[in-house]
């Protein structure tokens, strides 16, 4: 019996490190690419830089528009993730802590977003953001990704509010707290952790999206790092040098932002799994 319980635990130990290894070898086969010439990528695709360098680096952020495109990547993910938190909390604290009629199915009509995928309806999509003058702006971005990050955002806060004890917000109103207050300075702090995970969870597929700016954004200005960086990629030839060094860069916020968060966003799923 503990032969085989070990031999499972090395079987998941196996299979664990095979896929980190799966996922972080092309992100380093990027890094070490972004120091390289185009030339020598393809002549050394798998090995070390011969020098390491940043004149890439230095390219990319001079003589492109990439840091245009990031900064606009940078007020659509921040304004996005901002949009589903606020309103997110909001739809959450009523469904979770009031009782009243159709809370209930007001509950699996935010659920049944999660279900039904955004771009499914892109086209009707388009005509009603242009009728409202919300093609071609960042605004009109937000709006698309907090309708499509807030079903998920509403599924996870309403399971962590259900779970904290009436007591305190009784408690609370009893000292004469008002329901800012009470959300504010008691539901929010507890429910930190869900914080992380719907901040997280929506942050990425934000930044890493191609496909709504793609659709709702033709104005060279407004573009995001995923539409912008496909400037360096021409019909005939691709600085694949200037590429993977922007490509680099676009991927070192997420990746700091979830190393600084991680210890939240474990804490959350924990928790979320023994609640559960």
């Amino acid at each position: 019996m503990r032969w085989r319980r070990l031999s499972t635990v090395t079987l998941i130990q196996l299979l664990l490190i095979g896929n980190t290894v799966v996922i972080l070898y092309p992100m380093m086969m990027m890094g070490l690419s972004a120091f390289k010439s185009t030339r020598e990528i393809f002549r050394n695709p798998f090995g070390l830089p011969e020098v390491w360098s940043l004149a890439n680096f230095v390219r990319v952020w001079e003589q492109t528009n990439f840091p245009l495109y990031f900064r606009n990547s940078v007020i659509v993910t921040a304004g996005s993730v901002a949009l589903i938190l606020v309103l997110g909390v909001m739809a959450s604290y009523a469904l979770a802590r009031y009782e009243f009629r159709g809370n209930e199915l007001l509950y699996l009509f935010f659920l049944a977003g999660i279900m039904m995928p955004l771009k499914l309806a892109v086209i009707p999509l388009f005509i009603q953001l242009r009728a409202m003058g919300l093609t071609n702006t960042h605004l009109g971005l937000m709006c698309i990704y907090a309708a499509e990050g807030l079903p998920a955002a509403v599924f996870i806060l309403t399971g962590f509010l259900r779970t904290l004890p009436r007591d305190l917000e009784n408690a609370a109103r009893i000292d004469g707290a008002s329901e800012f207050q009470i959300l504010w300075s008691i539901m929010l702090p507890l429910v930190r952790p869900a914080l992380v995970i719907v901040g997280i969870y929506n942050l990425v597929p934000v930044w890493n999206d191609f496909f709504f700016p793609l659709v709702f954004v033709q104005r060279e200005s407004l573009k995001t790092l995923p539409l912008g960086l496909t400037v360096f990629m021409g019909q005939y030839a691709t600085d694949w040098a200037v590429l993977y060094a922007g490509l680099t860069i676009a991927a070192l916020p997420v990746i700091v932002l979830y190393v600084f968060l991680s210890r939240q966003f474990i804490a959350g799923l924990t928790a979320g799994a023994v609640k559960g």
